[in-house]
């Protein structure tokens, strides 16, 4: 009897806890009862645990009947043998794929079109592990058999091929590092606020541009490079790479 209070308090407990992940991360979420009727979701991740309490059995043709079924009813794709921690949260969720052999830490946020596949026909660990607070932006795809760190954020629309770092984000495809904090952050749902590093990249070129071309202006004004006012300074070529030898016209 005292086991079997125990199995129903730990199941009310994560049910809780799947709420209060949808109320604390979405402020569009007014009430827990919201959150059982309207949110595909919370509908999806607790259709998952069923699934994947009969799966770890061995009972994989009803896992695998659960998971499609709430596939057609959601829109969201989570195979039963995928291990998933508690407060998963998957806002919208439409098109949302995670694979197999997937690891989902606590407090893994996902959006819309997100998919955590395999790249090819391999047996055994095919899928990424995102460990704690990790946040997947709307369309990102997280492709292979690495481990993306914990409070990382994988920028909207990037494909991710590689490990990434904890504490820090990944935009464009292929996905690149562009910050790396150093700290934890928690849970950041900023999807906005991102860097852009192909306009930084542009930016710089364009500022290289500009000091070559007044540098020319000057050549053309019969100044020498020794007698420039700029020498050394910041729009000086040569202390960006422009070496010892002068230019000339």
């Amino acid at each position: 009897m005292e086991k079997k209070k125990g199995r129903h308090a730990g199941y009310f407990a994560r049910r809780r806890k799947d709420i209060q992940a949808v109320l604390s991360r979405d402020p569009a979420a007014r009430s827990g009862l919201e959150v059982v009727l309207c949110y595909p979701g919370y509908r999806a991740v607790r259709s998952h645990r069923l699934a994947h309490w009969l799966w770890r059995r061995r009972w994989y043709l009803p896992a695998r009947w659960i998971s499609q079924r709430t596939a057609r009813r959601t829109g969201i794709e989570i195979h039963p043998g995928a291990q998933v921690g508690e407060g998963l949260f998957i806002d919208h969720g439409s098109g949302v794929v995670i694979g197999e052999t997937a690891v989902l830490g606590r407090n893994v946020t996902l959006y819309q079109g997100v998919t955590l596949g395999g790249t090819g026909k391999e047996t055994g660990k095919r899928h990424p592990t995102l460990e704690d607070n990790v946040v997947v932006g709307a369309g990102a795809k997280v492709l292979g058999p690495f481990t993306v760190g914990e409070n990382a954020k994988v920028g909207a629309g990037a494909i991710v091929l590689k490990e990434v770092p904890p504490n820090s984000t990944v935009v464009g495809n292929p996905g690149r590092v562009v910050r790396r904090d150093g700290e934890a952050a928690g849970i950041d749902l900023d999807q906005i606020h991102l860097p852009d590093p192909v306009k930084e990249r542009f930016d710089e070129l364009g500022r290289r541009i500009q000091r070559l071309e007044d540098c020319l202006r000057r050549l053309q004004a019969g100044e020498k490079c020794e007698d420039c006012e700029q020498r050394g300074a910041e729009s000086c070529p040569k202390k960006h790479g422009g070496g010892e030898t002068p230019i000339t016209l």
